[in-house]
Order: structure tokens, then C-alpha cells, then sequence
């Protein structure tokens, strides 16, 4: 997808961000694309639900797998503005999502697990089918609106 798709479809995860930050939670949105259609939006309701897999990629999971009636996200993308935790990136793979786009990462040795990235998750995972991964679309308003920059 051209840079201009990647930034339209960044922009609504970061709306979302901005509502999970207002709300409480952790300033994190993602969306769920197919064919250039928004299928699902997804923010961060740990701390609203008191659910501690309630991250915003689970939630636009869940909220696709629900409009869809199935979980084969075969030839999807999701865009999320912060990198996937271990548990959100096992789920987008176990969900077959194609494209995987993330705004902002954490700095070096800012993060939960020492030396994680998706790119490693998923060279250690052996995927037996290929997932593209775009990184750095909006990056600099991505770490703003989580506030890690």
C-alpha cells in the first residue's frame, strides 16, 4: 500500500489512541483493514475493563472476528500505533493478518522484554506463511500521543 493508505489508516488508530489515553488506559489504537475497507477498531481498555489482554490489537481482534463471523484474518492488515506486546503479536499471527503496520516502537532498553521486537517473535516463531511488517508510519505522533518520546 502507498504511504499516504499507511498514514490515512495510522491516523484512525491514533484516534483511537487518543480515546483510550482519555478514558484512562494506555494510549494505544489499531484498526483492521481489508481491500483498502476499515473492518475494526480496536483501543486499549486495560484499565477501563479491568482485563488485562484487553490491548488494543486484541480488541480490534475481537471486534473483526465478530463483524466477520470467523477468526481467518487471511490478507488482512492491522495497523496499531505501538509496537504488539508478545501476547498481541502471537495473536496476530494465530489470526493469519498479511500485513502487520506499527507506529512508534520503544526505545532501546525502554521495554518489558530485553531485546523483543515482532521482527524476532516472529523469525523465532518459524511462520509457515510470510506476514509483512511496516514499521515507522507516523512514528514521531504515535510516540507522542503514548507519551514516549
Amino acid at each position: 500500500m502507498a504511504a499516504s493508505v499507511h498514514e490515512t489508516f495510522m491516523r484512525m488508530a491514533l484516534e483511537d489512541a487518543a480515546r483510550a489515553r482519555a478514558e484512562g488506559n494506555s494510549a494505544v489504537g489499531s484498526v483492521i483493514v481489508r481491500d483498502g475497507e476499515l473492518v475494526a477498531r480496536g483501543r486499549n481498555l486495560v484499565t477501563t475493563d479491568f482485563d488485562v489482554t484487553a490491548h488494543a490489537e486484541t480488541v480490534a481482534l475481537r471486534e473483526a472476528g465478530k463483524v466477520l463471523k470467523g477468526v481467518d484474518f487471511e490478507g488482512y492488515a492491522l495497523y496499531t500505533t505501538f509496537e504488539p506486546c508478545p501476547m498481541c503479536c502471537g495473536a496476530i499471527l494465530l489470526a493469519g493478518i498479511a500485513t502487520l503496520v506499527v507506529g512508534a516502537k520503544p526505545e532501546p532498553g525502554a521495554g518489558l522484554w530485553d531485546g523483543y521486537s515482532v521482527e524476532t517473535l516472529i523469525d523465532r516463531l518459524g511462520r509457515s506463511h510470510a506476514i509483512n511488517v511496516v514499521s515507522g508510519v507516523l512514528a514521531d505522533e504515535c510516540a507522542a500521543i503514548r507519551g514516549t518520546n
